[in-house]
């Protein structure tokens, strides 16, 4: 017996299809737009401020010391004399001066800066580790004068007595090291400059030395460490290659800190405009300290116009710098195509 089941109702009025509104202006989408564009604008603007700003340094350079251009030409260069009173001039004691000091520097402060970053990377317990950093990051915050006032006061007579006269009694009589180490014992400079800009860039060096090296991928290290490889190992054929951009960088850095540095310098070198002798010990002058102590000084003419000349071979020698290490990084980055 079939049950015949209840016919279900058919909607006759099946629902409309809801009508959107008419969509509205896309107003965050047009603000979103004018602030992209104002912030591309003001990126622009400050690159091309710097770009204006650094030709416009170069121009009043160039303009003030026209009249010492015009008069030596490029033999200021590797002219000694430096005679207000005869009013002659030449640059070469100031262009050694700072390049001799800031090659110490660098010869001191990189070893111990790798030492530095290396210990702090790889060797320091990690109670030490944050305390020591901070430490020598401090450093980097003395003032430059602090360091000249104690160069001047504490370090120059330590060196005169406890390394200078003990290296000239030793070389006594040996033709080319008796020179090097000659000089009346005041402690004052082309080495204790020196040194004191080495004490001066170890923090920076250091500091990105560390950060450079804590950027290597742990499983690298830890590869190399599970093949039996010693801490110098990994540190000289892992780590160093992979950061040697940055480690250059840092190097860079502290050259250029080096190179512009005025206050500690011209406590220490001496502030001597000859070049008696290739002494490490002997007084000097570099470009910064003799812009310190004769600018406010100089006339108008002659003598102002020489001490711009040498901002501008200042200027010159740290444009050179730069360029130099833009081109060996180039290099390296090119090598490092070439081979992956």
């Amino acid at each position: 017996m079939s049950v015949a089941l209840p016919a279900q109702s058919v909607n006759q009025n099946p629902p409309q299809p809801r009508t959107l509104p008419l969509s509205r202006p896309p107003v965050r989408r047009i603000e979103s737009r004018w602030i992209d564009m104002l912030f591309a604008g003001c990126a622009r603007g400050a690159a091309v401020l710097t770009l204006v700003l650094l030709f416009a340094i170069m121009a009043s350079l160039v303009v003030g010391a026209w009249p010492a251009i015009t008069e030596y030409g490029l033999s200021f260069l590797w002219r000694s004399e430096w005679d207000p009173a005869m009013d002659r001039y030449g640059g070469l004691v100031m262009i050694y001066g700072t390049l001799m000091t800031s090659l110490i520097a660098l010869l001191i402060a990189v070893p111990v800066s790798f030492g530095i970053a290396l210990f702090l990377t790889e060797l320091a317990p990690g109670w030490l580790k944050r305390p020591l950093g901070i430490a020598i990051e401090l450093l980097a915050a003395v003032p430059s004068i602090v360091y000249g006032m104690w160069g001047l006061l504490v370090f120059g007579p330590i060196l005169a007595q406890y390394v200078q006269q003990p290296l000239q009694k030793l070389t006594d009589g040996v033709p080319l090291l008796g020179t090097l180490f000659s000089g009346a014992p005041v402690g004052i400079g082309l080495l204790s400059a020196g040194i004191i800009l080495a004490i001066m860039i170890i923090p920076f060096i250091a500091s990105v030395m560390r950060d450079v090296f804590e950027v290597t991928p742990p499983m690298l290290k830890e590869s190399a460490y599970g093949l039996g490889s010693t801490t110098w190992e990994v540190v000289w054929k892992v780590v160093l290659p992979y950061t040697k951009t940055g480690v250059i960088g840092g190097i860079m850095l502290g050259l250029g800190r080096a190179l512009g540095e005025t206050m500690a310098v011209t406590f220490v070198i001496g502030n001597m405009n000859q070049l008696d002798s290739l002494s490490l010990f002997e007084p000097a002058n570099s470009i910064t300290s003799a812009l310190a102590n004769e600018f406010a000084e100089a006339g108008e003419g002659l003598h102002q116009a020489s001490l711009i000349y040498l901002g501008l071979v200042l200027f010159f020698i740290t444009f050179v710098v730069l360029s130099l290490s833009k081109v060996l990084l180039m290099r390296l980055k090119k090598n490092e195509g070439a081979r992956t």
